[in-house]
This record gives C-alpha cells, structure tokens and sequence, in this order.
C-alpha cells in the first residue's frame, strides 16, 4: 500500500516479497485508467464524444441491434447487452470473452438483452468495446497510446499490459503497475489531471468520470454510485460525511481519491476470488481515513 497527501508519500508498505518495483496486476481497476484514455482521445478530436453510436467507433460489423449503444452507455455498464461477469450462462460473460479467438466478432455476437441505457450490469465486455474504441480513433494499440498520454507524462516507465488473442487491447483489465505507480493515476486525478506542471487528463473530463451516473448501492455494499468506469462512495468519518472515488479490480486492487482530504491510497492485493480482498482493503482505506488529521 502506499499513501499519498497533498502530493506527498507519506507512508508505504509491502508484503510477502513484494517491492517497490513489483509490477502487479490490477485486473479490473484498469478499467478506470481506460475511461482517462476516452477523456484524453476526445479532448484531442480523435473521439467525437460520449454520445456516439458504437456503430461509428468501431470497426465494420456492429450489428443493427447493438447500433444504438452510446459510448456513455458503455462507460456506465448500461450497454443493454446480455453480459454478466456474476452469471457463467450469460453470453457475453468475461470468461467466455476469454475464451474466444476473436473478441470483436464475439462482441458483435452478443445479443442485447435490454435497451441501452436502462440499468447498470457490470461487465467486462462493455470495457473491452471501450478500449477498442480507443484503439480504432488512435490507430495505436492501447498501450501504445497509454504510455505516450498518461503513463510518460507521470513517469510510468515500466508497466505491462495483456493482448487479446488477435492483439486486441485488453480495455478491462490486466494492466500491471507498480502500488507507487498506481497510487500517482489516484494524485493526477486528486490534482484535476495535472502532473509536473501538466494537464494531463482534461479537468472537465475527471469531473465527468467522478459524476455520479448511476446509483448501485442496492447491487455494490462497496459504492454508492458509478459514473464513467470510476466507483464512488460515501464514508462517515469521525461524523462528517467523506465521499471517497475508486477504482476497483479483483482481489482487493484499489485506487482510492479522497479529494476533501487531499489523500490517495493505493493498494494492490493479490487475493484474486476471494471475498476478503475487498473488504480488507476498505478497511485500510478506513483506517488511514481515521488517522487524518
């Protein structure tokens, strides 16, 4: 875990081998650093923006079915389409995903089960369809264009990022970082997407991750809201109501940004399936919220 106030690291520890030049993979948390990688295209006129059909973002071959899913819905987890990472049965279920040769051709496939829009579904698909929007505006694989506009400008210099079975960009996750590297994605945020002096990330567009889009508190114990791939929850500390926004993976993986407080935790867990991973790392999170002064 490493600890990050007002642009300071104030604490940081590892465990069970790891360093601080560990690269771990964050798993579905790579979903949040793909929505930076919308906001970037589109501020520099390679996306057209968040209402666009995915029929105009991807390649030939979205079906008539599918051709009024926006962007935002795809952001959101409201696509409409049948994905489920929760139900093994779904059709667009991430480990069928995986198990796939060709992940396009597997999206297009999928049927939409409910119109677009209508209700937040978590799944994997929709963030893969967004890394590939990605990928098809710059021409670049999505680590490529990662690197040259978020990752360099940080001084990320080490990462590795899985490929689909035909190259594709993995938009959904396992993106693997360093917990300090992660933990400087949390403080460009925090800091309205400047680093070294740089805007980063458009201020207007870390406004619009961090909206609360949609309200899951009845779906998610852990947030509250969801808005473009970034989580958001309200936390009582000490009776004063503290609104914490997070990027979450599997196993515990977290980017949290508490604004109010000038703080970012970073906290990479291997605990991948288990239920206690995210509970732990919470109850880090509330633990280092406790002793803010």
């Amino acid at each position: 875990m490493v600890v990050v106030r007002c642009g300071t690291r104030v604490a940081e520890r590892y465990f069970n081998g790891a360093d601080a030049a560990t690269l771990h993979d964050v798993r579905s948390a790579t979903k949040s650093i793909t929505a930076l990688l919308v906001g970037i295209a589109i501020e520099r006129g390679l996306l057209p923006g968040t209402e666009a059909s995915i029929a105009d973002l991807l390649p030939p071959g979205v079906p008539p079915a599918q051709r009024a899913i926006r962007l935002a819905d795809l952001l959101t987890m409201r696509s409409g389409l049948d994905a489920d990472d929760e139900d093994p049965a779904a059709p667009g279920n991430e480990d069928r995903l995986d198990a796939s040769a060709d992940w396009l051709a597997f999206a297009a496939a999928c049927p939409v089960r409910r119109p677009p829009g209508d209700r937040y579904l978590y799944n994997s698909l929709n963030a893969f369809l967004v890394g590939a929007a990605v990928e098809r505006a710059t021409g670049l694989p999505l680590r490529t264009f990662a690197d040259r506009v978020l990752f360099r400008p940080l001084g990320i210099t080490r990462h590795a990022w899985r490929r689909g079975p035909r190259g594709e960009g993995v938009g959904q996750g396992n993106l693997s970082l360093t917990t300090r590297d992660l933990a400087a994605i949390g403080e460009l945020l925090r800091a309205g997407g400047v680093a070294r002096g740089r805007q980063v990330v458009p201020r207007a567009w870390v406004d619009s991750v961090w909206a609360a889009r949609v309200a899951i508190g009845d779906v998610d114990r852990y947030a509250d809201s969801y808005g473009y791939l970034w989580y958001a929850k309200r936390h009582d500390v000490r009776g004063r109501p503290t609104t914490v926004h997070f990027a979450s993976g599997n196993g515990g993986n977290k980017i949290y940004v508490v604004p109010s407080a000038g703080l970012v935790v970073a906290i990479t867990s291997a605990a991948y399936g288990r239920g206690y991973g995210q509970r732990r790392s919470e109850g880090i999170l509330l633990s280092v919220l406790g002793a803010v002064r």
